[in-house]
């Protein structure tokens, strides 16, 4: 007897691996969407905060923190975008007019996150640049990944828009990366 429930058991976890992948609504990705502004924000809020010396570690490690939450809020956004059928034109002009919203964030703390690169050199405890470096990584491909998605399920007219937003983040993480290379 539990052996055969063993085996349903197994046979179970086996089927539920391979089921279709549970769908999303425009209303998750809105919700995703908000949870990702919202991270961006204490991102930027962080790294502006940052002094250009004098910087903690534990200040140095909280910038470390947001950036971690924020790759893995976009992650699941990507996940939520991929399983959502194709935006309607209204709740493409919505999606958009959010990230148009926080797009300016992005760009202000890549820009600030460079600027702050002598002050992370001067810490006492070395690695923190190359933390950066790997959280830079980290958020672009993250930052990509959503994008493309965000692209895919755009209605045709919104797509060069989108594109657009997401080419101008692409940029900005160019002289960011580019700064911290070395580390």
């Amino acid at each position: 007897m539990v052996q055969i429930s063993v085996l349903f058991f197994a046979a179970s976890l086996f089927a539920s691996a391979f089921a279709s992948p549970v769908k999303r609504t425009v209303a998750q990705v809105e919700a995703d969407l908000a949870d990702i502004s919202s991270r961006v924000t204490t991102l930027d809020n962080n790294i502006n905060a940052f002094p250009n010396s004098g910087g903690s570690l534990a200040a140095a490690l909280g910038i470390h923190t947001a950036a971690t939450n924020l790759a893995t809020a976009l992650d699941k956004g990507t996940t939520d975008v991929n399983a959502t059928p194709a935006f309607s034109e209204a709740d493409g002009k919505t999606i958009l007019n959010t990230v148009q919203g926080f797009e300016p964030s992005i760009l202000d703390a890549l820009k600030a996150i460079v600027a702050k690169k002598p002050a992370f050199d001067a810490l006492p405890l070395g690695g923190v640049s190359g933390l950066v470096k790997q959280d830079l990584g980290n958020l672009k491909t993250s930052t990509d990944n959503l994008g493309s998605a965000l692209i895919a399920k755009s209605p045709a007219d919104l797509v060069s828009q989108a594109t657009t937003i997401k080419n101008n983040i692409d940029a900005g993480f160019v002289p960011a990366q580019a700064a911290y290379a070395s580390a």
